[in-house]
C-alpha cells in the first residue's frame, strides 16, 4: 500500500510539473504552435528588438519586460514575419502600475526619436491623467473607461484584418474600427492609417511603470 500511494504521489508531482512547465510564460503551447501562434519575446533578451532614444528605458527581469524611464520605443526586429506584418492577431500579458501609460503601436516603423509617426497606437492606460485609456486606437477611435486594474495582469489582444481593427481585453471588445478609404487621419496625425509594419512598444515618460509579458503573433491571411 505504501508503494502505490509513493507511485501515486509521485504521479501527482508529475503531473503538477507538467502543467507548471505549459504554463510557464514567454512559451506556446501546443495548442497555440498548431494554431500558428510565434513569440516575439523570449523573456531573457531584447535580442529580436530595438530601441530609439533612452534605450535604458528598456529591461529584462525576471522573464518580464519592465517599461520604465524616459520615453522610448522599442520595436520588433525580429524573424517573425520578417518584422513586416499586415494581417495579424497580437496578444500581450500587460500590468501597468499607479498612473502609468504605455502603448503599442502596429503597422509602425522604427523611429529614431520621438513618437512614432507611421501606424496606429493601441494605448495602454488605466489611471494615467490621459482621459484616453487602454485598448483605444489613441486619437482615432479612443476608449474612455480603463478596461483594467493596475498591477494587474490583463491579456491586450489586437486584431487587424484588411480594413478592420479590433482589440480586447480578457476577451471583451473595447474597439471596433474600420479605416474609412480613403483614410482620414487628424491633421497632426498624418500617418495614422494602415499600410503594413512591425510592432513597437511605448515607454512614455518616467513615472510611468508598465511590465510585459507573452507577447506573440498569430499571422492572418
Amino acid at each position: 500500500m505504501k508503494s502505490t500511494l509513493s507511485l501515486l504521489a509521485l504521479v501527482g508531482l508529475l503531473a503538477v510539473q507538467a502543467l507548471a512547465a505549459e504554463m510557464k510564460p514567454n512559451t506556446l503551447s501546443a495548442a497555440e504552435k498548431k494554431a500558428g501562434w510565434q513569440l516575439l519575446f523570449d523573456g531573457k533578451s531584447l535580442d529580436a528588438w530595438k530601441s530609439s532614444e533612452n534605450p535604458g528605458s528598456f529591461t529584462v527581469q525576471d522573464g518580464l519586460l519592465v517599461v520604465f524611464g524616459k520615453r522610448s520605443h522599442l520595436f520588433y526586429t525580429g524573424p517573425v514575419g520578417g518584422a513586416d506584418f499586415k494581417n495579424f492577431e497580437l496578444s500581450l500579458d500587460i500590468k501597468a502600475f499607479a498612473k502609468a501609460n504605455s502603448g503599442v503601436y502596429i503597422h509602425t516603423q522604427f523611429q529614431e526619436t520621438g513618437w512614432p509617426e507611421k501606424g496606429y497606437e493601441v494605448q495602454v492606460n488605466n489611471t494615467h491623467t490621459d482621459v484616453k485609456k487602454g485598448a483605444g486606437l489613441y486619437g482615432i477611435k479612443d476608449n474612455l473607461e480603463a478596461p483594467a486594474k493596475d498591477e494587474e495582469w490583463y491579456t491586450m489582444v489586437v486584431k487587424v484584418e484588411g480594413k478592420h481593427i479590433q482589440t480586447f481585453v480578457n476577451g471583451k471588445q473595447i474597439v471596433d474600427f474600420v479605416e474609412p478609404t480613403p483614410p482620414a487621419p487628424p491633421a497632426n496625425m498624418a500617418g495614422r492609417f494602415l499600410t503594413h509594419g512591425t510592432f513597437a512598444i511605448q515607454g512614455h515618460d518616467p513615472a510611468s511603470k508598465v511590465m510585459y509579458k507573452n507577447i506573440k503573433v498569430r499571422v492572418l491571411p
